[in-house]
C-alpha cells in the first residue's frame, strides 16, 4: 500500500499523463459525454424533505395515518375580505372562478362561501339532505348578498375556523386536491399552469389582492424558487472564483483553464445525479455551486505550485513534472479530506443527506482527477508563464501579512495560545444561548408573495401547518359511540386552550352540525346529542344519501369505522415550541382516553419536521465524530505518528466551537441547514492541515530536522496557497448569501465564517503548537519511512533517484 503512494507512483503518473495527453483528453472528453447523457434522468423533488430514517417510530405512526386517511397535504386556501367578497361584481367573479376549480380533474373538492351546502331537515326520507347555501340567480342584488353574509357569520358556527374568521371578517375558499397527485409532478404542472393563471385573472378582473397558501402551493412555488436559484450560484460562484483566480495570478490563460475545469466539473455533477437517479433537492441543488467554489482552490494550489517550480529553474516541462510529483500525495489527502467532511452525512441514516453527501463526496474526488490531469496538460500546450504572473509569489501586500503571522508565531505565541482561550471559553458561553427551530417556513424566501401570504393566514387562522391526532377506537365502528365521540370533544376543547392552534376539525363537528340542521338550523343547538337524541340524529345521518354521508364523514373517519382523525393547524412560529405543545396534548390525552380502549398518536408534517430536526442534532456529533476518526486514520497514515494527529485536530476544533458559540449570540437557531455547517466546514478547514504538515515534514528533511527552520520555511511555500484557497473558500461560500432561502444564507455564511477561522487558526495556532511541541513532535524515528517519501528527498535527490525521467530532456 505504501508503495502505491510512494514518490515512484506520483512520478508514474505525473509520466503518464504528460506522455498521452491526447489519449487523456480523449478519455475525459469521453467521461463527459456520457455523463451529459445522463442529464435526461434528472428530476426534481416533489414532496418535503424528511429528516427521519424510514424505520424512526415518528415515520412509522405518520405512514399509518397516510395509508388510513391519505395524504394530509392535499389543502389549498384562498383567502380574501368580507367587504371585497359580498359585491355584486366580485361575487360573480368569485363564482367563476370557483366553478373553473370544481371542473378541474386534478380537484376532488372545493369548498367556499358561494358553494356552501347547508344541511337541511327532510322528514319524508328520515334524513338529510344538502342544499345550496346561495340562489345565484339573486348574487346581483346587494341586499341578498348582505343577507347572505349576516347568515354565514352568524348562523354557521360549523365553518367558523374552517371557512372563516367572525373576528375579522376574512373568509376563505378550501381547495383539496386529489391526493394522489399531491406528490407528482402533475401537481406542479397544475398550480403553475392552470391554478395561478385563475387566481391571477380574478385579480385583474377584480382589482381585489387574493391571498393563496396551502402546502401544495407553497411546495410548488418553493421548488420553483429554488431551481431558479441554481442557475444564480453557479454564475456567480464562477464569476467570484475566476476573478479571485486571475487577480492572484494575473493570467487569462491559466484562469480559462481553470473555469474549464469546474465547468466540466458541473456538467459531471449534473451527470451523476441524473446516473445515480437521485432527485434536485433543496440540498443537492447547492451541489454544482460547490464543485466551483471547491474546484477552484484545487486549480490555485496546483498552479501556484507549478509557478514556484518554473520560477527556480524555468524549465516548463520539469516544473508541470514536478507539480503532481511534489504535491500529488498532498492534493490528494486535502480532497480526501474534503471529502470525507460530506460524506459523514451518510451516516445520518436520512435519505436526504445520504444522497447530498455521496454525490458531493463523487464530485470532489472527481474533480481532483479532472485537476490533476486537465492543469499539467493544458499548461504543457501554452506559453510558460511571464516575469508578471509570478509577481503574485512576492506581493508585497500579501507578504506583509505573511510576515505579521511569522513575527507572531516566533515572537508572541502567548498572545495567540491566550486569544484561543479567551475565543473557546465565549464560544462555550455562546453555545448555551443556541436553540433548536423546528420551522417548516423559516428558510423559505421572505421577499415572496407566498411568504407574505402564509403569515397572513398565519395571523387569520392560525397557521397552514397541519397537526394531526388520529385515535384508535380499537373496534369496529368505535368511533360513532357516543362515549368516543364525547371524549373527543373534550380533547377539541383542550386544543382550543393551546396558544397557537386553530380551531380544530373533526367527526364531532359534523355530529354537531347535523343536530343542527335537525332542529331547523337553529345554531344554539350547535351541540353533541344527548344520549335520547343520539339515536334518531344518527338515523337521520344513515338514511342521507350515500354521496352526501361519504362526504360529511369521509375526511374524519375511515372506512371501517375505527380510526377518528382530528385535524389542527399550527403557526410555523410555534414549530420551537412543538415539543411542549405535545407534552401538553399529550397530558389531556392521557386523561380523556384510558390506555387501554384507546390509542392516540400524535403527528402530521408539522410534527414529524421537528422531531426530523432534533434527530438531525442527535446525530451531529456521532457524524463529527465520524468525521475526526477519519482525519486521524488519514493523518496517522501520512505521519505514523499520534502526536500529530493531535496537533491536526486542535485547530480544527477550534473553528467549530467558534461558528456554534456565534449562532449562539446571533440568535441563529439549529435547523436543517445550519446543522450541514459544521461538516462541510471541518472537511474544508482540515485541508490547509494537511497542507501546511505535508510541507512541513518536507522542510524536516531539507533543514536537517531543524524544527524552527522548518516551519518557518513552511510559510515560504504551504503558507500562500493556505492563504488564496482560504480566500476563494470565503468569498465562493459567500455567494450562497445571494440566495432568497434563510438556511442557504446562513450555510454561505456561516462556512464563510468558520473556514476565516480555520485559516486564521491553521496559520497562527497550528504552527504555534509544533514549536511548542517540537521536541516531541520532530522524532527522525517516528518518521523513519514517512508515507509521504517526496518530503525527505531535495530536488537534486529526485533528479538523481534510478529510474528517474525528467521528461523536460
Amino acid at each position: 500500500m505504501v508503495k502505491w503512494f510512494s514518490l515512484g507512483f506520483w512520478e508514474l503518473i505525473a509520466r503518464v499523463v504528460l506522455r498521452n495527453k491526447t489519449l487523456m483528453l480523449i478519455a475525459l472528453a469521453v467521461l463527459t459525454a456520457f455523463l451529459c447523457l445522463q442529464w435526461k434522468y434528472i428530476k426534481f423533488t416533489h414532496t418535503e424533505a424528511n429528516l427521519l430514517p424510514a424505520d424512526n417510530p415518528v415515520n412509522v405512526e405518520y405512514n399509518a395515518f397516510l395509508n388510513r386517511f391519505g395524504e394530509e397535504g392535499n389543502l389549498i386556501v384562498i383567502g380574501i375580505k368580507q367587504q371585497d367578497l359580498f359585491k355584486p361584481q366580485a361575487f360573480e367573479k368569485w363564482q367563476k372562478l370557483i366553478s373553473s376549480l370544481e371542473s378541474d380533474k386534478e380537484i376532488s373538492l372545493v369548498l367556499a362561501p358561494n358553494n356552501l351546502k347547508v344541511l337541511t331537515r327532510n322528514d319524508s326520507i328520515q334524513g338529510f339532505e344538502l342544499r345550496s347555501f346561495v340562489d345565484a340567480a339573486k348574487v346581483k342584488n346587494q341586499r341578498y348578498l348582505d343577507s347572505l353574509q349576516k347568515v354565514l357569520f352568524t348562523k354557521l358556527p360549523f365553518y367558523q375556523g374552517l371557512l372563516l374568521n367572525r373576528a375579522s371578517g376574512t373568509v376563505r375558499a378550501a381547495i383539496y386536491m386529489r391526493k394522489d397527485l399531491v406528490n407528482t409532478p402533475e401537481r406542479k404542472q397544475y398550480i403553475l399552469k392552470r391554478f395561478v393563471p385563475l387566481v391571477e385573472n380574478f385579480e385583474k378582473a377584480t382589482k381585489v389582492d387574493l391571498r393563496v397558501s396551502g402546502m401544495p402551493y407553497i411546495r410548488t412555488l418553493n421548488a420553483e424558487k429554488i431551481l431558479s436559484e441554481i442557475s444564480i450560484f453557479i454564475g456567480a460562484a464562477l464569476l467570484v472564483t475566476s476573478l479571485l483566480f486571475f487577480y492572484f495570478f494575473r493570467s487569462f490563460r491559466a484562469t480559462l483553464i481553470s473555469a474549464i475545469i469546474v465547468i466540466i466539473g458541473v456538467m459531471w455533477s449534473f451527470g451523476i445525479l441524473g446516473l445515480l437517479n437521485y432527485e434536485i433537492t433543496v440540498l443537492t441543488a447547492l451541489v454544482p455551486a460547490l464543485v466551483i467554489v471547491i474546484g477552484i482552490p484545487n486549480c490555485i494550489f496546483l498552479t501556484n505550485k507549478y509557478h514556484q517550480e518554473f520560477k527556480v529553474h524555468r524549465n516548463k516541462v520539469k516544473a508541470l513534472q514536478r507539480v503532481t510529483t511534489k504535491v500529488g500525495m498532498a492534493t490528494l489527502m486535502t480532497n480526501l479530506t474534503t471529502a470525507i467532511g460530506f460524506a459523514t452525512f451518510v451516516t445520518s441514516n436520512n435519505q436526504l443527506l445520504l444522497e447530498f453527501g455521496i454525490v458531493t463526496a463523487i464530485n470532489i474526488m472527481g474533480l481532483f482527477v479532472l485537476c490533476l490531469i486537465v492543469i499539467p496538460i493544458a499548461h504543457s500546450y501554452i506559453p510558460p508563464p511571464k516575469d508578471r504572473h509570478l509577481e503574485h509569489l512576492d506581493s508585497s501586500a500579501v507578504k506583509t501579512f505573511m510576515d505579521w503571522i511569522l513575527r507572531t508565531v516566533k515572537y508572541n505565541r502567548f498572545s495567540v495560545y491566550s486569544a484561543a482561550v479567551a475565543l473557546l471559553v465565549l464560544s462555550i458561553i455562546g453555545i448555551y444561548k443556541m436553540r433548536i427551530s423546528g420551522s417548516i417556513i423559516e428558510d423559505m424566501p421572505r421577499n415572496t408573495d407566498f411568504f407574505r401570504d402564509i403569515q397572513f393566514f398565519e395571523k387569520e387562522f392560525d397557521g397552514v401547518m397541519p397537526l394531526e391526532i388520529m385515535i384508535d377506537t380499537k373496534r369496529k365502528k368505535g368511533v360513532m359511540k357516543s362515549a368516543t365521540l364525547r371524549r373527543i370533544d373534550e380533547l377539541e376543547q383542550a386544543i382550543d386552550e393551546v396558544p397557537g392552534l386553530s380551531k380544530p376539525l373533526s367527526v364531532v363537528g359534523v355530529i354537531k352540525y347535523a343536530k343542527q340542521a335537525y332542529y331547523n338550523g337553529n345554531p344554539q343547538f350547535y351541540a353533541l346529542p344527548t344520549s335520547q337524541e343520539q339515536a334518531f340524529i344518527l338515523t337521520y345521518i344513515k338514511n342521507s344519501s350515500g354521496s352526501q354521508k361519504t362526504d360529511l364523514l369521509k375526511s374524519y373517519v375511515d372506512s371501517t369505522g375505527r380510526y377518528a382523525r382530528v385535524t389542527t393547524f399550527m403557526r410555523d412560529e410555534n414549530g420551537d415550541k412543538i415539543p411542549l405543545i405535545e407534552a401538553e396534548l399529550r397530558k389531556e390525552i392521557d386523561k380523556i382516553f384510558p390506555k387501554d380502549r384507546y390509542t392516540v398518536t400524535i403527528t402530521g408534517k408539522a410534527f414529524v419536521f421537528q422531531k426530523g430536526t432534533g434527530y438531525l442534532l442527535d446525530n451531529l456529533m456521532s457524524s463529527l465524530l465520524f468525521a475526526f476518526f477519519l482525519t486521524c486514520l488519514l493523518v496517522g497514515f501520512m505521519f505514523r505518528s499520534p502526536k500529530m494527529i493531535l496537533v491536526s485536530l486542535i485547530p480544527n476544533m477550534l473553528p467549530l466551537l467558534l461558528t456554534a458559540g456565534l449562532m449562539g449570540f446571533l440568535d441563529i437557531p439549529l435547523k436543517p441547514s445550519t446543522i450541514l455547517v459544521f461538516g462541510i466546514a471541518f472537511g474544508l478547514s482540515v485541508d490547509d492541515t494537511i497542507r501546511f504538515l505535508a510541507q512541513y515534514r518536507e522542510e524536516l528533511k531539507r533543514n536537517n530536522w531543524k524544527i524552527r527552520k522548518s516551519v518557518y520555511a513552511t510559510f515560504n511555500d504551504a503558507g500562500l496557497s493556505m492563504f488564496y484557497t482560504s480566500i476563494v473558500l470565503f468569498f465562493g461560500f459567500s455567494v450562497f448569501m445571494l440566495s432568497s432561502f434563510g438556511g442557504t444564507i446562513a450555510l454561505g455564511g456561516l462556512v464563510s465564517i468558520t473556514l476565516c477561522f480555520g485559516m486564521l487558526s491553521n496559520l497562527m495556532l497550528l504552527p504555534s503548537l509544533v514549536l511548542t511541541l517540537n521536541k516531541t513532535l520532530a522524532n527522525e524515528q517516528e518518521f523513519k519511512e514517512p508515507i509521504v517519501p517526496i518530503a525527505e528527498r531535495t530536488d537534486d535527490e529526485i533528479d538523481q533517484m534510478p529510474g528517474h525521467r525528467d521528461l523536460s530532456s
